[in-house]
């Protein structure tokens, strides 16, 4: 059985083909195909509050590429999940029925469900009950952060803060303080916080740090890397470094928001499990498909 993630994003739209394991306990999935088009759609959205016309074309293009790539996959259940970028424009909802004449139903979600989604990626499955940690998840619109203890959800909170909101000029001060003062009230009572990061530029740092998946970065490790790309131009970072065109400016700023979080954290280390919206989307498939 195969199931389809549709990620809608602020930066890139990725498509996950998974192929479904029903005879494991519990149920497993492998990566069939993996898809990612760098749109953009944050660019329009965070300034126009707008999809200019060739974005939305281009959006309903690379949804019918979708809709065919799942046809030949013989994908027999999908989810598709719009976050902020589509939450800001104004005709979010005329790019939602154009989707869905060409056989793509989108939901618009929040900030909230967004969370929720990523960490039902087995994430609180593998967190040790007697730690507490701080899940963030930075995306190009917004920056979703959630507190566990006790292997259970604490708090969580969304915060118009992502990278393409910040090239874009599009962040203000307000919301930093407010992120950093959520961020110290939920963390001072307790004495070790671990970090989990998700999204492709912590996934990019992690590698860049030659960490594997499981293995915790540090402060001071980050911060390193941080002003090293820092010290490159965008040009640089594409020739000298090999960093993708649209990984290469949202990085900086990516690493901003997380060096913020865990310095008013006091996070000592974050580690990236590699796994974002996509995989919550097709475990959320599982879990309801199990359910029927």
């Amino acid at each position: 059985m195969r199931y389809g993630a549709i990620d809608i994003g602020s930066n890139a739209v990725r498509l996950l083909i998974a192929e479904v394991n029903e005879e494991t306990s519990p149920v497993q999935f492998t990566k069939e195909a993996l898809i990612r088009v760098p749109l953009r759609l944050g660019d329009d959205a965070f300034i126009h509050q707008h999809i200019s016309a060739p974005k939305f074309e281009n959006m309903v293009k690379t949804m019918q590429a979708f809709r065919n790539l799942m046809d030949v996959y013989r994908v027999s259940d999908y989810m598709a999940c719009a976050t902020s970028a589509m939450r800001d424009a104004d005709n979010g909802s005329e790019i939602v029925k154009a989707c869905s004449k060409i056989g793509v139903d989108i939901q618009i979600i929040d900030g909230a469900k967004e969370a929720a989604i990523i960490y039902n990626s087995n994430l609180q499955e593998n967190m040790d009950k007697n730690k507490v940690y701080l899940y963030i998840d930075v995306g190009g619109g917004s920056t979703e952060i959630s507190l566990f203890a006790n292997a259970q959800l604490v708090a969580s909170r969304s915060f118009n803060l992502g990278t393409i909101r910040i090239l874009d000029n599009q962040d203000n001060p307000e919301t930093w303080e407010e992120m950093k003062k959520w961020v110290r009230e939920h963390t001072k009572i307790y004495k070790n916080i671990y970090g989990i990061g998700t999204g492709g530029n912590i996934n990019k740092l992690s590698r860049i740090a030659n960490e594997k998946m499981d293995k915790p970065m540090s402060y001071a490790k980050l911060k390193a890397i941080y002003l090293y790309l820092s010290s490159y131009s965008l040009k640089d970072r594409i020739h000298v470094l090999g960093l993708k065109q649209d990984r290469a400016d949202v990085i900086i700023p990516a690493a901003e928001i997380f060096l913020t979080i865990m310095k008013v954290g006091h996070l000592k280390n974050i580690v990236a499990p590699r796994v974002g919206l996509v995989d919550g989307i097709i475990q959320t498939l599982i879990d309801r498909n199990l359910a029927e």
